[in-house]
């Protein structure tokens, strides 16, 4: 550690590696937390050591081999300049301290400056059917084929919106699942007027551009434009329906559906670290509010890739590390200026390509007023449309936490990651309000599930549960 300064970064995947990178060329020894068992993140999720199977970075990762392997390497060579924490969930954070779960093993990790590259996850629009056995979210489903080398099903439909749709389709082609369709909500007249701002990164759009052709060669049914009607089944999935741009009624035998509609940024962390917070337009959701160099509003706290806005793996890596770099300022070590521009340059690049591909593939408008009442919209709490709904008309309601308050939408297991926007667009739909003006949920401690049984804390004293009482 560089004197009196104690650097945490949450996240390895591209921008928590290439933030450490930064860190320690000026050498400085951040601690390097993740909940993964191995870094890479999300997009460059490594199988585990011990997986069982065999396939190659190009397999794994397609067009993106090299810069998988160029971020696995990177992270391989700091190990021994970094005090690396895998398998550790960072479940709280309060002023100068994380709360850290590894191993049953409770440890709080004390910092003078925070790195948040917590990445994304899902958005999720529910709809009848969803909650059912053998639905997964399209990271889901990446996660089943990188991590544990098997498909989600023998059937799979893959369905929303967003460049992830397609890429998950085409691994899954490529790696010999039998995909039967891929229905996009988004229409292609909508896509095709974002095509010149997307021509921003011609590259990623050529690529874009490929996995579509390729599934089409390979008689993969696409369908664009639809509205997604219900997935069917009894305890599991059976079926899939949806209505075509003309509104016809289609329906295909599954036994698979991974769905997702874009991505959202995990924002919790940020959330308990005393972030300021803003609506954002493009990314339809509350996030972070940061400067160009990463800094948030909160002294010494910094935040670096898609957990602070949707911007993609390589904006990732350069947003670490300028965050570094704004991290280095602040505790008076000298780095290139010229650097710094360079890299706020490409990421305002980058930004004008995402505000093509959010226009081009926005979820669906409005859906929120479809839902049926006994839609369930919060699984983790069992909270139906219509519970929600007849809180929102008795006048009890106009803002989301008070909705929380009253039904425990958002209360359970997820912490309001797959529900928390449904509520949102519902408050929406009944109010008339826009967004912004019906609140964000709070995040509160722990983030996500830690046990209930006894914890080790750091002296090696173990905490019993208080004993139940009946009532």
């Amino acid at each position: 550690m560089n004197g009196a300064h104690r650097v945490v970064i949450v996240g390895a995947g591209p921008a928590g590696v290439r933030a450490a990178e930064t860190l320690v060329a000026t050498g400085v020894r951040p601690v390097v937390i993740d909940e993964s068992a191995r870094w890479g993140g999300q997009i460059y999720r490594q199988p585990p050591a011990d997986a069982g199977f065999d396939r190659s970075k190009s397999t794994l990762y397609g067009f993106e081999a090299k810069k998988a392997e160029a971020v696995h390497d990177t992270m391989a060579k700091l190990l021994p300049q970094i005090d690396y924490r895998p398998d550790t969930l960072a479940w709280a954070c309060e002023p100068n301290r994380l709360d850290t779960l590894h191993a049953g093993r409770e440890t709080s990790v004390p910092f003078t400056h925070l790195i948040i590259a917590s990445g994304a996850t899902d958005r999720i629009v529910p709809l009848p059917g969803w909650t059912l056995a053998g639905v997964y979210t399209l990271g889901g489903a990446q996660v089943a084929l990188k991590a544990q080398g098997c498909a989600i099903g023998s059937r799979v439909v893959l369905a929303g919106t967003g460049p992830l749709l397609y890429l998950v389709a085409y691994q899954y082609v490529k790696a010999g699942a039998q995909v039967v369709a891929v229905l996009d909500t988004s229409p292609l007249s909508r896509q095709a007027a974002a095509a010149p701002r997307m021509l921003n990164q011609p590259s990623t759009f050529a690529k874009g551009l490929y996995y579509v052709g390729w599934l089409h060669a390979r008689g993969v049914r696409i369908e664009r434009g639809v509205t997604l009607d219900r997935i069917d089944g009894d305890d599991a999935v059976s079926g899939i329906r949806w209505r075509t741009q003309r509104g016809d009624m289609r329906a295909l035998d599954c036994d698979a559906v991974g769905m997702g509609f874009g991505l959202r940024p995990e924002t919790q962390l940020a959330d308990l670290a005393g972030c300021n917070f803003h609506f954002d337009a493009l990314n339809r959701c509350w996030i972070p509010e940061r400067d160009a160099a990463g800094r948030s509003s909160v002294r010494h706290v910094y935040l670096a890739g898609d957990g602070a806005g949707i911007a993609g793996a390589d904006a990732a890596e350069l947003a670490g590390r300028r965050a570094a770099l704004a991290l280095l300022e602040d505790i008076g070590v000298a780095w290139n200026q010229h650097h710094a521009a360079k890299l706020e340059h490409e990421l305002g690049r980058i930004a004008a390509f995402r505000a093509g591909i959010e226009h081009a593939f926005a979820p669906p408008d409005n859906a929120a007023q479809s839902w049926p009442d006994d839609l369930v919209v919060c699984r983790c709490e069992e909270v139906t449309a219509g519970t929600m709904r007849a809180c929102i008309r008795s006048g009890l309601a106009t803002e989301v936490n008070r909705l929380k308050a009253l039904t425990r939408i958002g209360m359970g297991r997820c912490q309001g990651r797959m529900c928390g926007e449904s509520a949102i667009a519902l408050l929406c739909a009944e109010t008339g309000k826009p967004p912004a003006a019906v609140g964000r949920l709070r995040s509160q401690a722990p983030i996500k599930p830690i046990p209930i049984t006894p914890m080790l804390y750091d002296d090696g004293v173990q905490v019993q549960p208080e004993e139940a009482h009946d009532e």
